[in-house]
């Protein structure tokens, strides 16, 4: 009897559910099309994306360049994060995690074009910088692609042959709905020079030098002290820096008192700052001494650039943000993963990659040994650690690092 009853209790609470549903569509299919179109804007890109089928009228908004229009007014999404796999040759089936619906999602592969075989998909590019909601794409012969990975769309920029002997440093990407640009950090410290794509122009610009900015005597001997405090005392073991070739590239680009300044960072793990207004760049003084096992990385939240160390000492790891004060001339922590969930990377030789989103950055601990995906909250010191992902014959996919982007339909390329 009780089975019986909770059926027709959930056949009268679908009923009623189908009837909310059914009213509120009626009402929406009586705004006129310029309301109806700001409405549906302030939904989330995924949710919109479904509702299309609705009917045709809303499935003729997603084409609307008006609608376009009003999703641009929209002044933040939450993010989703392009995952990048360990295998290569899983990148064709590509995976984002979801920020708003703490979900991993799908995607339909990008039509990455190779020059040289129109429509044919370009296999060996990989995601190298990401902003507002484009990802750019660097491939083995040198061709950047930007893709907007919900719409699929897709452009190839111009060849870069002129600055094909000069090594990359460090790629940096800045979007809005109507443009992007692209920076590259050429050459070796301290010869380092830049290079700016400008899509409203379709053209490189022309490589610009950056001079060097040097500290006083007194300010250095007053950095590397401080910069050293939590390691005074006990064995440190000499090893290379943890890097991934996925995030080679890496870099943050912010906005600072009206300055572009651009961090990348150097090949021995140091931070190097490139004001790209004024032309000088800076290198920070170290974190922990030169001889000292981590993985490091830089990411942007937020407006700021901050530092994500992974240190090992005592028989320990410990994962630690950091912020550079430029009051003190300091490095300063403001986050530190808890000592119980730290430890198991302790011994394991992981890699650590970060991208952020406003107050939260997902941080991915890779080795051959380990594989975890992390989600902390700056403000509140927050840190969760995520599910793993499977697919649909229950294998686990382990992922190496990721790039946030926007879901915005409007991303122009």
């Amino acid at each position: 009897m009780e089975i019986g009853e909770n059926l027709v209790l959930r056949e009268k609470q679908k009923r009623k559910f189908l009837e909310i549903c059914e009213d509120s569509r009626s009402l929406l299919q009586e705004l006129n099309q310029d309301l109806l179109e700001r409405v549906l804007s302030w939904l989330p890109t995924s949710t919109f994306l479904r509702l299309t089928s609705v009917c045709k009228k809303w499935k003729s908004v997603a084409d609307s360049a008006t609608f376009r229009l009003a999703c641009s007014q929209v002044p933040f999404r939450d993010p989703c994060f392009f995952m990048v796999d360990s295998d290569p040759h899983l990148s064709q089936h590509p995976v984002v995690f979801d920020s708003a619906e703490k979900k991993w999602k799908k995607l339909n592969p990008l039509p990455l074009v190779h020059p040289k075989k129109n429509q044919e998909t370009c296999s060996n590019s990989i995601p190298v910088a990401a902003s507002g909601g484009l990802i750019c794409f660097h491939s083995t012969n040198g061709d950047f692609t930007v893709s907007n990975p919900v719409t699929g769309s897709t452009r190839l920029l111009p060849a870069l042959n002129s600055i094909s002997q000069q090594p990359i440093l460090s790629i940096s990407m800045a979007a809005n709905s109507e443009r992007f640009k692209l920076v590259l950090i050429l050459d070796q410290l301290p010869n380092l020079s830049f290079k700016m794509y400008n899509s409203y122009t379709d053209l490189w610009e022309e490589e610009i030098s950056l001079n060097q900015k040097i500290n006083n005597s007194a300010e250095a001997e007053k950095n590397d002290y401080h910069s050293q405090y939590f390691l005074t005392s006990g064995n440190v073991v000499s090893a290379d820096m943890q890097r991934s070739p996925f995030r080679q590239y890496s870099a943050a680009l912010t906005v600072e008192n009206g300055d572009e300044i651009l961090y990348f960072l150097s090949s021995s793990g140091t931070v190097v700052s490139c004001n790209l207004t004024h032309k000088l760049f800076f290198e920070y003084p170290r974190l922990l001494p030169v001889f000292s096992e981590f993985s490091i990385d830089i990411v942007e939240c937020g407006g700021q650039m901050y530092v994500v160390l992974l240190s090992e000492f005592f028989e320990s790891a410990s994962l630690r943000v950091w912020k550079w004060d430029e009051n003190m001339h300091a490095w300063q922590q403001i986050a530190a993963m808890p000592p119980a969930s730290s430890h198991k990377f302790y011994g394991k030789k992981v890699d650590i990659n970060c991208s952020g989103a406003g107050d939260e950055m997902l941080v991915c601990l890779y080795s051959a040994e380990v594989c975890s995906y992390v989600m902390c909250n700056l403000v509140r010191n927050e840190w969760i650690e995520l599910p793993h992902y499977h697919t649909e014959d229950d294998k686990a996919r382990d992922f190496v690092c990721a790039f946030s982007f926007e879901p915005r339909i409007e991303a122009d390329i």
